[in-house]
């Protein structure tokens, strides 16, 4: 009997020893290949630690820093065990195919890389942000107006964390535009038809003495001579801004900038004082352009969709142009560029985009 019991405990022992080896080692092999240092073992990883360290995830006021698997590995069982799987794949390509084992290489595939984190983020809820971050727990009264109003419309729109915060640790892939997109816009305006009524400029177009007209402001045609037309531009002044002529009434879409030639060529009506105190005076003017100009806002608004999505939504979610006012927008737009390599030019082009759809012009 003695006998028969000892045999029972010393199956129980070898199979707690068993258990013990096969799932306890389990559980330390993968808390192991979970951490930092076991990530920088891979030399292709220098690049991604170093930019991590100049992160506030690696140093705060707070003295909080966020490891590797805290951003990288979900808790939940399945998603954590399917991201291990999903990560020998990098393990295949250090060892194997050497993909990104140089500085040139792993810049080429940084865009491809950030596009699969992004994705994954997205498709879990920002899962891994969420087990350090919470929504309600916010002190939206401590954030800047701009990051409150953010936040508020990430909630009302089912955004997620990366939605917005995609360069948090690491730098954010090169914007890059297809300079045939340009090409593009520039032939499907030297096709405007003669005969057009209603023309629009793709780029800031001279109208001889008189100034210059901005990207997508309507020009009614009076004339052609060949390649040359004689448009008529409507818009505002305001009074003590002459050299500026305005989308409407209050609405500071800036359409044509005029010379002190081209004032003087204005045709005006009355100032009337808006509820701030300002006087605006509806005004037209005639002048000649010669640049190439569009039938239709749709292609500069295909370009400028296209501008949107290499410099905006590489950092965040898209903002739809009746977030803002059409006043607000300039300053929004500007602030953002400051961050890209965006030019000048397509900057303006992308502000008059936001701005013509803005929420206080949609549908006037």
């Amino acid at each position: 009997m003695k006998n028969k019991k000892r045999a029972v405990a010393g199956v129980l022992a070898l199979g707690v020893g068993i258990g013990w080896l096969t799932l306890g080692g389990t559980h330390a092999v993968l808390e192991k290949t979970s951490s930092t240092e076991f990530c920088l073992s891979c030399h292709t990883m220098e690049a991604a630690y170093k930019e991590y360290q100049g992160s506030v995830h690696f140093s705060n006021t707070k003295g909080i820093r966020a490891e590797c698997a805290d951003c990288h590995i979900p808790t939940d069982t399945v998603d954590y065990l399917a991201t291990k799987i999903r990560a020998t794949k990098d393990i295949y390509h250090e060892f194997v195919t050497g993909k990104i084992n140089t500085e040139e290489k792993y810049e080429s595939h940084r865009a491809e890389m950030a596009e699969t984190v992004w994705a994954q983020l997205r498709e879990n809820d920002s899962a891994t942000c969420r087990s350090c971050h919470d929504q309600d727990a916010m002190e939206t009264y401590d954030q800047s107006a701009d990051a409150r109003k953010m936040h508020e419309y990430a909630v009302a729109n089912n955004q997620t964390c990366i939605d917005c915060h995609k360069g948090v640790a690491h730098l954010l892939p090169e914007a890059k535009m297809d300079s045939s997109a340009l090409q593009h816009l520039v032939e499907t305006a030297q096709a405007t038809p003669a005969g057009t009524e209603v023309v629009y400029p793709l780029q800031v177009t001279p109208m001889g003495e008189f100034g210059t007209i901005n990207p997508a402001t309507p020009l009614t045609v009076v004339a052609e001579n060949g390649n040359q037309r004689t448009v008529r531009i409507d818009g505002y002044q305001m009074a003590g801004a002459e050299q500026v002529m305005y989308m409407g009434e209050g609405k500071r879409a800036v359409i044509a900038m005029v010379s002190e030639q081209g004032q003087q060529a204005l045709t005006t009506g009355e100032y009337k004082e808006d509820p701030y105190g300002n006087k605006w005076r509806p005004v037209s003017l005639e002048a000649n352009i010669e640049q190439p100009v569009l039938a239709s806002t749709e292609p500069l608004w295909a370009y400028a969709e296209q501008l949107d999505n290499v410099y905006c939504s590489t950092c965040h979610a898209k903002i739809p142009g009746h977030h803002f006012t059409v006043n607000a927008w300039p300053s929004v737009a500007k602030s953002m560029g400051d961050r890209t390599a965006i030019s000048a030019e397509d900057l303006e082009i992308l502000t008059k985009y936001f701005q013509y759809n803005a929420k206080d012009v949609v549908g006037h």
